[in-house]
């Protein structure tokens, strides 16, 4: 396995100090020197790990500009054929922001807007990623772990995991950016009684109410991930593309367009078609290429 630095921001930011009220306490701000966000490339599979395990992979503002940095990044590799996100640890998928940076770059509105940019643009190219994405989930999966998980395309949990986004304990309120990958998976009832009773689910009551697609037990959640992520890699990598992106097309509710169907139709015209109806006819294994 092999790891590879995909344009991530890994240069150490000046040095930050802050005095905190009267007591003139120093605070040294150093998270911003850690790497939040590991990367992996295995074959066709691109790796997302949220690096804090001390912190239950609490997300610091840096590993929201690192997420949008890799899948940036990835979506410019055609090879690829799914990308994978998942927490280090067992403890925890990611268990929403590094509240303890809040007194310091979350402080006020004017903060809160601009933190808010950041996580909206993070969400905004996972859901509208070029490659599928899939959500590994153990532990914890909550506040901004369960948004990355609802932009996820598919997401497979532990019998350990649980969810939910209780954000109203510390008074904040949620987004349209951060609440409308919830509103589209589980409906406005399910979103409600999270956000408003503050309510955590166990793997198996997110998996009735849809936030989830597949529960397994602990010691064989890898194994059964594998088999998924393998399936996905089977297929054509347009058809596979296109596929999802009419999928978010008609979510959004977009009116549709000649140029929208000019699009759908384009695989017909590539090797891989020519390659899978071939296959089909002869009861053979296709080997798509991706072009």
């Amino acid at each position: 396995m092999s790891s590879e630095n995909f344009g991530l921001r890994r240069m150490a930011k000046p040095l930050k100090i802050f005095w905190l009220g009267e007591q003139a306490n120093l605070c040294v701000f150093l998270m911003r020197n850690k790497v939040m966000i590991k990367v992996e490339k295995v074959g066709t599979t691109a790796n997302i790990l949220f690096n804090n395990p001390k912190k239950r992979n609490a997300l610091t503002l840096k590993a929201w500009e690192e997420i949008s940095d890799a899948v940036m990044a990835f979506n410019r590799d055609e090879h690829l054929r799914c990308i994978v996100f998942k927490g280090i640890g067992d403890e925890a998928f990611a268990s929403g922001a590094d509240i303890s940076e809040f007194p310091y770059i979350r402080k006020d509105s004017r903060q809160g807007i601009a933190y808010g940019k950041k996580t909206a643009k993070a969400l905004k190219l996972i859901m509208e990623s070029l490659h599928p994405t899939v959500a590994i989930i153990q532990g914890a999966c909550t506040g901004g772990g369960l948004e990355i998980a609802a932009c996820c395309d598919i997401r497979i949990a532990a019998t350990s995991a649980r969810f939910g986004v209780p954000i109203n304990r510390i008074g904040h309120a949620f987004s349209p950016y951060e609440m409308e990958p919830l509103l589209k998976l589980v409906g406005r009832g399910t979103v409600l009684e999270m956000l408003l009773e503050g309510r955590m689910y166990s793997a198996e009551e997110a998996l009735q109410k849809g936030l989830v697609s597949s529960v397994f037990p602990s010691d064989t959640l890898i194994e059964e991930s594998e088999e998924i992520v393998l399936r996905i890699s089977r297929g054509a990598p347009q058809s596979v593309r296109v596929t999802k992106w009419v999928a978010n097309l008609l979510c959004s509710g977009e009116q549709i367009t000649n140029e929208h169907i000019n699009r759908v139709y384009g695989p017909c015209d590539s090797d891989d078609y020519k390659e899978g109806v071939r296959a089909f006819l002869a009861k053979e294994h296709p080997n798509f290429t991706g072009k």
